[in-house]
């Protein structure tokens, strides 16, 4: 639990829910208490509570629940590896119940369907069978029905318990005491009437073959819904187990990774998953950040990288101080923005929980009012026995239930998977609606950072003795422009000098000695003040590089200018292919800059974006969003720093680059962890299809039911047809969700956006 001013947030596992119902019940009594904002989902079996603490404490929470007839455990009481061990698989019981009732269900069937089957007094036999799948096969669903009875509600299990023990009921009164002379009374629409003695009057395969049907729908929605929610748990269980610290006096020493903390230090070897966050503090490697970014280059690292946990060292030996441990990691940070985001509720999802609520009882009154309905008409008591039980049988809350909450946790697994992170399902509904992205260029579509393009250099002057000479001097500065251009020395020279007598002129350069040699470095006019005026070929150079809204810094020694260093933020080389992916969704990108209009212009020039707002200061990005929606656009932001945050935040849809601030991706909707702007359409894509498969799942779960329960109710559904459709329904609608795990983003042909 943690604390927001006065209220606090926990979230409870609940046991035994087994229909939208039972999540609808457990839902309202928990918000009929004091101070309590609850909201549970029936498909991750978690109740998502904010409460007032000084209006109820959190075991009255627990004893709500249990008050409603199910089963709830605070976080600390949860083992943590409960739901990783094998025999806890709920679908297990059902497993084995499955195949007991199929085996005696199938014989039950043949002897009701094929007269050539039916040996004298074959009914005894078929009730044998037929007792125990009615009894134990379905002991499940009758147990959770008399329990929601004791209090006082009815659920899926109730229209199930009612349908088997009334067509199995109705078998013993017409075996025991009914006129074996009486004519035949088998619902007219039956596929294969049965014959033989008193046959006409039991229903012994009707209430085992749908206990079987049902049986074997729960059994692979449960194994469906575990493999819904597979990639987050898969994600969970990625951490190393255990470190290897380094002490003070530099000895090695091997303990559980809950015993690692900030400041320590620990080595990470190659092949080895990476302990926890942490800076590199020696040693160079490749790094595969895949689980993190979904990207599957490595990462080269070096001393002074930063380094997430759970990622995995290919290359050499690696020593790392801690940073973060436990919660506050990377990755404990991905995994609790997508369980936040599986855990909400859609707005789509509102009328069917408000459907779900009332849905059972409805049903039940529907099945008695169909039974009135036709023994008034004048059918005979068979007819319309039938008809009701098939109307309890056919109904299908689940998979309104199921509709949300199962493509919200495939998706929103696959986007972990793939670095896209989704943080909540009202998130969804405007994606769909964005038809403008506007782009931060620093860190978004460039780098960043500055980088050192050209180095030009008058006549007789070696490009390398330049480089190093000005780059030794610029190590000595902290200034960006400075380390860029150290940065590339470094790198191409492998060595640098040292400094002498080492000056900095605010806004204009630096100079000191290099070698026994006065270097100047900076703006042309602070070379000028030292007689050093640039050469013709020197001067193109630098107005060339500031018409492309670059940066040009003049050196000069022994007495002149020498050579002309261009910097610029360079451009990600991924971000036009990023661009023209926007486009091919249908959104119009505009790029938002406070750099200069030449400098922002060459930018999207060189990107593919004709529409650019420079020159804007970092307090009225929002502004500028809020511009763009008077004029009616439907506005995405992509940004990277504090200073975006407002932006994204006012934006109808913020998407936040991983690489950047926490305070940008707490601002946000969606998190690009890798840093590549291609996932932005990555991440829009896969919330489009997300939300394309709630509505699919949504229109599947009321048409069959707006359909089936009609046709149940005019007798033209058999009770064992009526128990396959049902249980079908269900599977279907979490089927449909799996389908979001073969979501591809690195596909370069995207679809139009109109299929989206």
């Amino acid at each position: 639990m943690t604390t927001a001013t006065n209220t606090e947030h926990v979230e409870l596992p609940i046991t035994g829910m087994t229909c939208a119902s039972c999540a609808n019940r457990i839902e309202r009594r928990l918000n009929r208490l004091d101070g309590v904002t609850a909201s549970v989902n029936y498909a991750t079996e978690r109740a998502t509570i904010d409460f007032d603490p000084a209006s109820v404490g959190a075991d009255e929470l627990v004893d709500a629940v249990e008050a409603a007839g199910y089963q709830a455990n605070l976080p600390a009481d949860e083992p943590e590896a409960a739901s990783d061990a094998p025999g806890d698989d709920p679908s297990a019981p059902y497993r084995t119940r499955l195949i007991f009732s199929a085996a005696l269900s199938v014989p039950v069937l043949l002897m009701s369907m094929i007269p050539a089957l039916q040996f004298d007094n074959w009914q005894w036999l078929s009730l044998q069978m037929a007792t125990p799948v009615v009894l134990w096969g379905a002991w499940p669903f009758h147990r959770a029905a008399w329990t929601n009875l004791k209090h006082g509600t009815a659920t899926m299990d109730t229209l199930i318990s009612l349908g088997t023990l009334s067509a199995w009921l109705w078998s013993m009164y017409a075996l025991f005491l009914g006129d074996a002379g009486m004519p035949d009374m088998r619902m007219q629409f039956e596929l294969i009437p049965q014959a033989g003695t008193g046959s006409s009057q039991i229903y012994l395969e009707t209430a085992s073959i749908v206990t079987t049907f049902i049986l074997a729908g729960r059994y692979f929605e449960m194994r469906a819904k575990r493999r819904a929610g597979a990639a987050l748990k898969a994600l969970l269980e990625l951490g190393a187990k255990d470190v290897a610290v380094l002490d003070a006096d530099g000895d090695e020493r091997r303990v559980p990774i809950e015993q690692l903390h900030v400041g320590e230090r620990f080595i990470i070897r190659p092949g080895e998953k990476v302990a926890t966050d942490g800076v590199v503090e020696d040693g160079s490697s490749a790094v595969d950040m895949a689980l993190l970014t979904g990207e599957s280059v490595p990462v080269d690292v070096h001393p002074g990288s930063e380094i997430a946990g759970a990622t995995v060292n290919l290359g050499g030996r690696l020593i790392v101080r801690a940073t973060k441990v436990g919660a506050d990691t990377a990755l404990a940070q991905i995994a609790r923005l997508v369980t936040d985001a599986q855990t909400g509720k859609a707005p789509i999802q509102r009328l069917a929980d408000r459907i779900s609520g009332v849905f059972v009882p409805v049903v039940i009154a529907l099945a008695v009012a169909t039974l009135g309905f036709w023994l008034g008409a004048g059918q005979s008591a068979t007819f319309a026995f039938t008809a009701a039980v098939a109307v309890l049988i056919i109904a299908c809350p689940c998979a309104l239930g199921l509709a949300t909450p199962t493509a919200l946790m495939v998706g929103t697994g696959r986007g972990a998977q793939l670095g896209l992170l989704i943080k909540g399902p009202e998130i969804l509904e405007s994606t769909r609606k964005v038809d403008t992205i506007v782009l931060d260029k620093t860190g978004t579509v460039t780098t960043g950072k500055m980088s050192l393009t050209q180095v030009a250099v008058a006549e007789g002057v070696d490009a390398d003795e330049a480089l190093r000479l000005v780059g030794t001097l610029e190590n000595a500065s902290e200034h960006p422009i400075a380390q860029a251009i150290a940065r590339d020395a470094l790198s191409k020279l492998h060595a640098l000098s040292t400094v002498d007598a080492f000056v900095s002129h605010d806004g204009l350069g630096v100079e000191g000695i290099v070698d026994g040699r006065a270097i100047v470095v900076g703006r042309p006019s602070l070379l000028a003040d030292r007689a050093m005026h640039l050469p013709p070929e020197l001067d193109d150079a630098r107005t060339l590089a500031e018409a492309r809204g670059q940066t040009a810094i003049a050196a000069g020694w022994d007495g002149g200018a020498r050579a002309v260093f261009v910097v610029a933020d360079t451009v990600k080389p991924t971000s036009a292919e990023a661009v023209a992916r926007l486009k091919q969704l249908g959104l119009r990108p505009v790029l938002l800059t406070g750099d200069n209009r030449t400098t922002a212009e060459a930018v999207a020039a060189e990107v593919g974006i004709d529409e650019v707002i420079a020159e804007v200061l970092p307090a009225d990005k929002a502004d500028v969003i809020r511009r763009l929606q008077s004029g009616g656009r439907v506005v995405a932001m992509v940004g990277d720093g504090v200073n975006d945050a407002p932006a994204l935040a006012q934006a109808d849809l913020g998407l936040s680059i991983g690489t950047g601030t926490d305070v940008a991706i707490e601002a946000s909707d969606l998190t690009l962890v890798s840093g590549d702007l291609r996932a932005a359409s990555d991440a829009l894509r896969l919330s489009r299809a997300t939300l394309r498969v709630i509505k699919q799942n949504l229109a599947w779960a009321f048409g069959y039911n707006i359909a089936a329960i009609p046709l149940a109710a005019i007798g033209l559904l058999n009770p064992v047809i009526a128990s396959a459709a049902m249980a079908c329904s269900s599977v279907s609608v979490v089927a449909n969700a799996l389908r979001l795990r073969r979501f591809d983003a690195q596909r370069s042909a995207l679809s139009s956006p109109r299929s989206m």
